[in-house]
């Protein structure tokens, strides 16, 4: 399995239009608005890095009003112990 967040920039005032159209594409499993330089972080889990490629090449770059987006692909789980 691989993960990636992606951080998406959109037009102003275009991002509950596009939170709505991310929540509709399968992969897409977590999506936070967020404040600072990026306006909406996406975890995407997908079966390999070739899917997680298609997903952000065709599902979200491609949706209207996403402005830009940066892709980071997590290598390593980490788990944190409650102590």
């Amino acid at each position: 399995m691989a993960i990636a967040y992606v951080l998406i920039n959109v037009e102003s005032g275009s991002e509950d239009e596009v939170l709505d159209k991310l929540a509709a594409v399968d992969e897409v499993k977590e999506i936070y608005f967020i404040y600072g330089i990026y306006d909406i972080i996406v975890k995407v889990v997908a079966e390999n890095i070739e899917k997680i490629k298609e997903v952000i090449t065709w599902k979200i770059r491609r949706l209207e009003k996403v402005k830009s987006t940066v892709t980071m692909i997590a290598i390593k789980e980490a788990v944190k112990s409650s102590v």
